[in-house]
């Protein structure tokens, strides 16, 4: 019998059964890029949208409340915070919009490829037809990275990349200081309501007020939806971190057949280290993880021990796009 992961992937033992001649090998690493960029047209339009949203609570923030203030020492105060904020969230969705998630390489089901594993007896690999790679554990299929990414949580659109085992780190960040200029935005509409009804409107901001409500109002509006959403999504990242499953692994209710790391080594793990400032930097990248073979090679020993376990039921799940508005 085999266990409920083997039935919901390829098993192959041996190079010639994965089809080696129907894949390209991959390119050498001297020739890869160092940036990682998905040319998707939704992504790339919600990133836009991601920026410029940010810019117009931004805008409203200096022009419409605190520029116009005749409290300087609270202007300067809250412009610096908000300001600070909104560079450390833009800052984080960057990294996490170019920074590779983890992808597998892609072609590498290669018959030189497997022979150069030297895989025991009793040892298997995954093969993904779709990307024609070999898949480590816990790798599942982007449909639109189209690649295999290494502990792939979802695929963010508002990021306009996957979120995995190499900018979880990023994305958490961007969710955490997105939430926070939200509350702040929050607070201090609310404190120039009060500023303007206690004065004369014409006096509390530098536009006419009827476009200072709006203004205002919009804002709140902006500030209150990614409040939630935001928080939302933060929650629901470091709870993954802590259990350490993904998003995909939660939605199969897949069987865990790694060892788990404990709600501590987790956040060490995604946020590269020991606790320090650094993990709430942006800037401070996540070391890899370099060793190729461990994360190509999986061992397992399929039951039975004879070559019948090659013949193991080819059946590949429903590809499972996990969209940021799902969560």
């Amino acid at each position: 019998m085999f266990s409920p992961v083997h039935r919901f992937r390829d098993i192959e033992r041996k190079p010639e059964y994965l089809h080696p001649e129907k894949c390209i090998p991959p390119p050498r690493l001297g020739s890869l890029g160092t940036m990682w960029f998905i040319r998707d047209g939704c992504g790339i339009a919600c990133a836009v949208i991601t920026w410029l949203l940010v810019v117009y609570a931004d805008f409203v923030v200096l022009f419409v409340m605190l520029i116009p203030s005749r409290n300087y020492i609270y202007s300067t105060i809250n412009g610096v915070i908000f300001n600070s904020l909104a560079f450390l969230a833009l800052a984080s969705h960057f990294r996490a919009m170019l920074t590779d998630p983890g992808a597998v390489p892609k072609g590498n089901a290669t018959k030189e490829f497997i022979e150069s594993l030297q895989l025991k007896p009793g040892q298997v690999v995954y093969k993904c037809p779709k990307c024609c790679s070999i898949k480590p554990d816990r790798a599942h299929h982007c449909s639109v990275c189209k690649r295999c990414i290494r502990k792939m949580d979802h695929h963010c659109p508002w990021v306009n990349n996957c979120v995995g085992e190499n900018n979880q780190k990023y994305f958490v960040l961007f969710t955490m200081y997105i939430a926070l200029i939200s509350l702040h935005a929050l607070i201090m509409v609310g404190f120039h309501f009060l500023y303007c009804f206690e004065e004369d409107w014409t006096e509390c901001s530098s536009f006419a007020p009827p476009t200072t409500v709006i203004l205002l109002i919009l804002l709140c509006f902006e500030a209150l939806l990614f409040l939630i959403f935001t928080s939302v999504m933060f929650g629901t990242q470091v709870h993954s971190i802590c259990t350490d499953e993904t998003g995909i692994e939660r939605l199969k209710n897949e069987n865990p057949t790694w060892e788990k790391l404990s709600s501590w080594e987790g956040m060490e793990a995604a946020f590269g280290g020991s606790f320090s400032l650094n993990w709430f930097n942006p800037f401070k990248s996540v070391d890899s993880k370099p060793d190729l073979l461990r994360a190509t090679a999986v061992s397992g020993t399929a039951s039975g021990g004879g070559e019948s376990t090659v013949a193991a039921s080819q059946t590949q799940p429903p590809n499972v796009f996990l969209c940021c508005w799902c969560l």
